[in-house]
């Protein structure tokens, strides 16, 4: 994988991503068995240490590239979700992990979304992203549906989707505008 590496920490203007460390193993292994988010996840084996030793075999791959995952939080510091950039390669990456728990504020889909395809189509320069839902998961479906995602296909448990960075590119501007006026309303 050829590039440039994904920044430590992204910021917006109600949320901020900051790269996921081992700390965050509770709070991450809570999220994916919480069954309030996990309904449409792969299922989750192990505890908290498995998931801190993830963590730090996840490190490994995003010092080569491969790799980045994201904690989100609000400006205060309240963490609020993940996101995962991976399966990263010259000319994309597939994205997911996107998980947003209560804590998240107003608009907190569509900015983790802005900020983290930001970090693939922007900082990265990738040229698409790939994207699979489960099908029944239809408040993300349709959310992809709405950014501009182009459905692929589908299998028997999932819909896949591309999205290129000339539709993010276009619309990204919209979001952002969209985004900041939610802060001053």
């Amino acid at each position: 994988m050829t590039g440039r590496k994904a920044p430590r920490r992204v910021a917006g203007p109600n949320l901020v991503l900051r790269l996921v460390d081992a700390e965050d193993a509770v709070y991450v292994h809570g999220l994916r068995v919480d069954p309030t988010y996990n309904r449409h996840l792969s299922e989750v084996r192990g505890d908290v240490e498995d998931q801190r030793r993830w963590i730090e075999t996840y490190k490994m791959r995003e010092a080569r590239g491969e790799e980045v995952y994201y904690i989100v939080e609000r400006h205060d510091g309240t963490r609020c979700g993940t996101v995962r950039l991976y399966d990263i390669e010259d000319d994309g990456f597939t994205w997911g992990s996107w998980i947003l728990d209560v804590n998240k504020p107003r608009k907190a889909a569509l900015e983790s979304a802005v900020l983290s395809f930001g970090v693939g189509f922007i900082e990265l320069n990738r040229d698409r992203a790939l994207v699979d839902v489960r099908i029944g998961n239809t408040h993300a479906e349709q959310f992809y549906r709405r950014l501009g995602m182009v459905e692929t296909h589908r299998s028997d448990r999932e819909i896949y989707f591309v999205y290129p960075r000339d539709r993010f590119v276009t619309d990204r501007a919209g979001y952002l505008e969209l985004l900041e006026k939610d802060i001053s309303a």
